[in-house]
């Protein structure tokens, strides 16, 4: 470790792109045309250290899981009474309602 690195006794958390949903009548129907929306694609994982947001993960992406990513990162887990198969996982959804991206959180 360099001397300048503290040791925050944080757990680094992977961040997995598992599916990806496009509901394309309601983009018509309501949304601007906009290119680049979500570069995210299936099967692309990121890892958070020291509960901090990947480079590259969206800024959105970010603010619907970070609070789980932190508790995560902390060794908590078990959300919502038994949620997940994996006490130390969570499966959250980007807040995006044309094209919501599903990611599994787990702490390594």
């Amino acid at each position: 470790m360099n001397v300048n690195q503290e040791d925050t006794g944080l757990k680094p958390v992977r961040i997995t792109a598992m599916r990806q949903t496009v509901y394309r009548d309601l983009m018509q129907q309501f949304e601007n045309p906009i290119e680049h929306a979500c570069d995210i694609s299936v099967g692309q994982t990121f890892v958070s250290v020291d509960a901090q947001r990947p480079e590259g993960l969206c800024e959105s992406a970010w603010e619907s899981m970070r609070t789980f990513v932190e508790a995560l990162a902390r060794g908590e887990g078990d959300f919502y009474d038994g949620w997940m198969k994996n006490p130390h996982s969570a499966m959250i959804s980007c807040n995006d309602g044309f094209r919501p991206v599903s990611f599994y959180l787990e702490t390594l």
